[in-house]
Order: structure tokens, then C-alpha cells, then sequence
């Protein structure tokens, strides 16, 4: 198992790869989707200059981007002081700056933290995870997501959760210029053009399971070192165990999640309910180890 100094290295060098492959892939899918659709090799250019640029935005300003996807305001000192204390408490245990703090109007308990570095961070929840959580369980939960800032899990996630988006958008633009086209054209299509065609057709519609795919690029572990290093901070391994179990039982899904973003929450916020495909198929690719998993890990070490 990897040390936190080994953990760090190897998520940076993860976020540096990821958005490498990123610019080749988005080049790779331009490329098979203007040759369907006769565009002329100007797209490619083109494609290269839009990855490169999404991969630096996704890189320098990921964190506002999930924000305004989550709807996310951020907290009130008043309203939120247990939230902030709690933050304040634990970053001082973690030697970590203090970071922004935003709360998501959704009863659903659950959190994530975002941002490319300690320094940027951005800390959220739920009013749901604030209103019904003791503090105890609380901490447990901060300092999980503590734990991803610390590991540079944050830059990877929110990295990967802007990229999957962009690629979901364009096979979307492409499904939908295939109506927009001349029908004639499409109808005329034979030989090798007619391969490449149905080629971009699968590419589009199996770009949500490649999406998948990049997010599983980053090990589950990482949950089980962010839980070890909640208890580290809180030196209350029950504290979490009990949000955990809380959080499990409470069959309200996150709406303001979609599958681009549930990676980044401490726990599923699907919860299956009203969600069967999407419950069905996060449980096929799940990013997440079982919440149960999870609480046999930590009552090992109670």
C-alpha cells in the first residue's frame, strides 16, 4: 500500500496523464466524427485547440464548474458555524489552509471537496448532511474530505469530472448534426465512408461507458485511504462509522448529481431510487467501494 507522500505523487502524475490522453482522445473522436460527417481537416486543428484549452480549464477552474453544476451557495458562518468550526478544527489538526466552504440546498446527506490543490480547495455539503449529522459524525465526514485535499485527490477528481462532461457533449452535438445533415447524403453513404459512419454512431453512443472508464482510472482505494485518513484526524473511528450507516439508510437521492460529478461525493447520491438505469449502471462502473465495505474496513481498526 502506498504512503500519503507516495499517494500524492502518483494522483499528480495521474492528473498530468489523464489530461495528455484527454487531447489525444477528444482529437481522436473529431477526427471519426468529421470524417462522417465530410467536414474538411480543419476540425482537427481545431479539435487539439479545444482539448488543450479544456484540459487547462478543467485544470485551473474545475472547481467553479462543479460548483455551478451542483448549485452550490456558499455557506453562511451564522447559518453553518458547526460546519465551519468543524472545518477549522480539523485543518488545524491536518496543517491544511482553511478552504472555501459551500452548502448544496438538498435534504440527501453527503459531501465532496473540490479543487487542484490544498490551497484552492473547496469544501461542500448538503443542508441534509449538515441538519442531520451530530458533530461527531460530522467530523468524520470533513475530515474524509479533508483527507481527498490532502491526498491531491481533488485535482484528479475534478479534472476527470470535467472531461467526461465535454465528451458527453460533443457525442451529443455529433448524434445531433446527423439530423441537422442532408439525409440524402447520409442515405448515399457506402464503402469505407459508410464504415467510418457507423463507426462515429458507435463511438458516440458508447462514449458515457468510455466516461466510466477514465473515472475508474482512479482507484477505489483512494476512498478507503481518505476514510483511514478521516480517523486519523478525528482519532473517532465510530464518529464516521456512524455517519456512514446514517448516511446508507437514508433512501433520498442527490438531485442536484449527475454521473458526471456522483464520483465526487462521499457517498453514491443516487441511492437507485428514481434511478434505475443510472442506479444499474454505477453499480456496474462504481468509483465507490460498498458502504459496508467501508464500515468493516473502519470497525477493524475502532
Amino acid at each position: 500500500m502506498l504512503n500519503i507522500y507516495e499517494q500524492v505523487d502518483a494522483n499528480k502524475r495521474k492528473s498530468w496523464l489523464i489530461m495528455v490522453l484527454f487531447v489525444f482522445f477528444i482529437t481522436a473522436m473529431v477526427y471519426l466524427f468529421a470524417k462522417a460527417l465530410d467536414f474538411g481537416a480543419g476540425w482537427i486543428g481545431m479539435a487539439l485547440i479545444f482539448s488543450g484549452l479544456a484540459s487547462l480549464g478543467s485544470f485551473y477552474y474545475g472547481d467553479k464548474v462543479i460548483l455551478g453544476l451542483s448549485g452550490a451557495r456558499p455557506a453562511d458562518k451564522k447559518k453553518n458555524f458547526m460546519f465551519f468550526t468543524v472545518c477549522e478544527n480539523l485543518c488545524l489538526v491536518a496543517q491544511l489552509p482553511m478552504p472555501k466552504l459551500y452548502v448544496i440546498d438538498d435534504s440527501a446527506p453527503n459531501a465532496f471537496a473540490t479543487g487542484r490543490d490544498p490551497e484552492h480547495a473547496v469544501v461542500c455539503a448538503t443542508t441534509g448532511l449538515l441538519s442531520k449529522l451530530t458533530r461527531t459524525e460530522l467530523e468524520g465526514v470533513i475530515g474524509h474530505e479533508l483527507s481527498h485535499v490532502r491526498n491531491y485527490d481533488t485535482r484528479l477528481m475534478a479534472i476527470v469530472a470535467i472531461l467526461i462532461g465535454i465528451v458527453a457533449l460533443l457525442s451529443d452535438w455529433f448524434m445531433r448534426s446527423l439530423w441537422w445533415g442532408n439525409r440524402d447524403e447520409r442515405e448515399d453513404r457506402s464503402g469505407l465512408q459508410g464504415i467510418v459512419f457507423i463507426v462515429a454512431i458507435l463511438a458516440a453512443l458508447f462514449s458515457p461507458i468510455i466516461g466510466q472508464l477514465i473515472q475508474l482510472a482512479i482507484s477505489r482505494r483512494r476512498e478507503f485511504l481518505a476514510d483511514s485518513g478521516s480517523v486519523m484526524l478525528t482519532r473517532q473511528p465510530s464518529g464516521l462509522i456512524n455517519a456512514l450507516k446514517k448516511i446508507a439508510s437514508d433512501e433520498e437521492p442527490l438531485e442536484a448529481a449527475n454521473k458526471a460529478t456522483a464520483h465526487l461525493y462521499f457517498c453514491n447520491p443516487f441511492k437507485d431510487k428514481g434511478h434505475e438505469f443510472v442506479g444499474w449502471f454505477s453499480h456496474l462502473f462504481d468509483t465507490h467501494p460498498p458502504i459496508s465495505d467501508r464500515i468493516k474496513a473502519l470497525e477493524q481498526t475502532a
